[in-house]
């Protein structure tokens, strides 16, 4: 298993993934319904997008944002045909935020704990129900 490094530069996958977000990937990984996958961009193929794999249509995947108001996705180009598909993202690792300003040194280190806690999410696909759209 080859692993690597993404960085999400786009909101298609709003909420799950924000941009600055980066992804642990398993490139050759089989992938399931509800992962989270990289994929070449089937009209452009130098440019790789991050989407959710759905189910398998015509000999291809199925994949949508998670952001239902970016339609750059299947619902545009059709099903990704699995030549195209790269890598399954296998964790999210979120950026820290800056600190806010006059947060004081008061729980300043419970409050570390808990963003480097959350920004360390499994992206499989049982970490997230889908949602009926």
């Amino acid at each position: 298993m080859r692993l690597g490094l993404a960085e999400v530069y786009n909101p298609s996958m709003l909420p799950t993934l924000r941009p600055g977000d980066r992804l642990l990937l398993s490139y050759g990984a089989r992938v399931r319904p509800g992962d989270v996958v990289v994929l070449c961009h089937p009209f452009q193929h130098d440019l790789l997008i991050v989407k959710r794999a759905v189910e398998r249509r015509g000999g291809g995947w199925w994949v949508v944002g998670d952001n239902p108001e970016v339609t750059n996705d299947s619902r545009e180009f059709g099903a990704v045909p699995d030549d195209l598909v790269r890598a399954r993202a296998l964790l999210r690792l979120r950026s820290p935020r800056a600190p806010r300003p006059g947060g004081g040194p008061q729980g300043s280190e419970v409050s570390a704990l808990r963003r480097l806690a959350s920004s360390v999410r499994p992206l499989g696909a049982r970490s997230r129900r889908l949602r009926a759209r």
